[in-house]
């Protein structure tokens, strides 16, 4: 039998935490305004491969002072780059930033946004949280993100099959409505990662909306009215319009605020291209204006190396 939503994200989020995931959350705490929860999530968190970048949101009690404040009321989250040495190695993680508050909105589905939701399906941990009154307000709006990923997938999946394919159809719209280039099966990825988890969650999420009206072993079919399909269409087609406008705006924000852009930057093209470029303080205090110098000189010993 499977259990609520509620019970099966607050185990999943309640697990301990990998160690590395714990020692980068405690310095992140030291790094934010009001900080209240600190998630882990992403291929990471999957995998255990730390020579990739760690994902983490942090979420706060109220916005940061000043106008990176104001800005990020409106356009959130923020983003920042992060490293920090554990155990003899150089960990590195991108960290997003909001309040609780609009985290918990943005969950539940309401939003034009759909990157809040569509992550936290997926699984996640709850590493670190400022008191016991925090870790229910946390658990119950990645419930509702669950909720709202299993509600669009009813409506954009087949009108049977298995739980899978409608996680497939989810997961391939969402990235189509979103300004971000992903490899052709992206989705397998990650569904690949416990595939009977979210098996279970969609039965979950399905049985208390009221949606599940068959479920046979390997089979499920959403009780959903035409008129509710056609319903959640149009909200999707709007989301899907938006998107990109939406996360385009987000990465101008985020080409003049992502602190430590210079970093991730270098540490990205030594890495695929084995180019060390070395980080001047005007290159992290201005990582928009070095840009066209660091990729002249990233052009030129492409060229060296062809020729």
């Amino acid at each position: 039998m499977t259990g609520s939503v509620l019970d099966l994200v607050g185990a999943e989020l309640r697990a301990p935490a990998p160690p590395h995931a714990v020692a980068f959350a405690a310095r992140l705490v030291d790094a934010f305004e009001d900080p209240v929860a600190v998630l882990f999530y992403g291929s990471v968190l999957r995998t255990g491969d730390l020579e990739g970048v760690m994902d983490f949101y942090v979420l706060t009690g109220r916005p940061r002072a000043g106008w990176r404040g104001t800005l990020g009321q409106v356009l959130w989250p923020d983003v920042s780059y992060h490293e920090i040495e554990h155990d003899g190695r150089m960990l590195r993680a991108k960290v997003a930033s909001m309040t609780l508050e609009q985290f918990a909105l943005a969950a539940r589905g309401g939003e034009i946004d759909t990157t809040i939701w569509t992550r936290f399906v997926q699984p996640s941990a709850l590493v670190w949280s400022s008191g016991p009154e925090i870790e229910p307000v946390v658990i119950d709006a990645v419930a509702e993100a669950a909720h709202s990923a299993a509600r669009f997938a009813a409506a954009l999946g087949p009108q049977e099959g298995t739980p899978d394919a409608y996680w497939t159809a989810l997961f391939q719209q969402t990235y189509r409505a979103e300004f971000r280039v992903e490899k052709g099966g992206r989705e397998r990825s990650i569904l690949a990662f416990e595939p009977e988890r979210y098996d279970r969650l969609i039965v979950a999420c399905w049985r208390e909306q009221g949606l599940l009206d068959i479920f046979k072993p390997g089979d499920v079919q959403p009780n959903m009215t035409h008129e509710a399909r056609e319903r959640f269409g149009i909200a999707w087609r709007k989301r899907r319009r938006m998107g990109k406008p939406l996360n385009l705006a987000r990465l101008v924000k985020a080409a003049f605020t992502f602190e430590g852009a210079a970093r991730y930057a270098a540490w990205k093209i030594e890495r695929h291209t084995g180019l060390a470029i070395p980080l001047t303080p005007w290159r992290e205090r201005h990582p928009v204006l070095a840009a066209p110098g660091v990729l002249w000189r990233l052009w030129q010993t492409r060229r060296q190396r062809r020729s």
